[in-house]
């Protein structure tokens, strides 16, 4: 497996798995089905503001993505990030999310960040699993935020202090 910088050729494959992501998922709350140009202009804003864009690459295929960004728009976060990961479904359970989060993780310290944040919908298992096995500790629960399928949905805070 290769951790990478996104290139514009591997925006395709970024849109597909976020695409499954929204259609048959709670992982994004969103319900918008995006076209390419949508993932190129969130790849360009993500990179103008210094954050990654990662894919996990695995026999020249691009078998997931990560980034982070801003986790509030105010001066006093300035030291906290944000991350997502998502992996294409045909690759799942091969160690690519943890190794996604963890090369997330070294850009974050690299970049002079203290606390990583993960918003996790509450019934996703295993990213809460694979958080806690990466020194994430739950620092919060809000029952009821989202709304996704027809159901509320609860969010987990998960946190891990990265930098000095």
């Amino acid at each position: 497996m290769i951790i990478r910088d996104a290139v514009d050729g591997d925006l395709e494959t970024v849109r597909r798995i976020y695409n499954r992501a929204v259609a048959a998922t709670t992982a994004i709350w969103n319900e918008t089905i995006v076209d390419l140009d949508d993932r190129r202009r969130w790849a360009a804003t993500r990179r103008a503001a210094w954050h990654p864009v990662l894919v996990a690459e695995i026999d020249g295929a691009v078998a997931g993505y990560g980034s982070y960004g801003d986790f509030r728009a105010f001066d006093g976060y300035r030291h906290t990030c944000e991350h997502s990961v998502y992996v294409d479904e045909g690759f799942r359970r091969r160690g690519v999310a943890r190794a996604l989060v963890e090369a997330l993780e070294a850009r974050a310290v690299a970049a002079g960040k203290h606390t990583m944040i993960a918003g996790i919908e509450a019934g996703n298992d295993a990213s809460i699993a694979l958080h806690a096995a990466l020194g994430f500790v739950e620092v919060g629960r809000l029952p009821q935020v989202g709304r996704k399928f027809d159901r509320w949905l609860d969010l987990v805070f998960m946190e891990k202090i990265v930098g000095d």
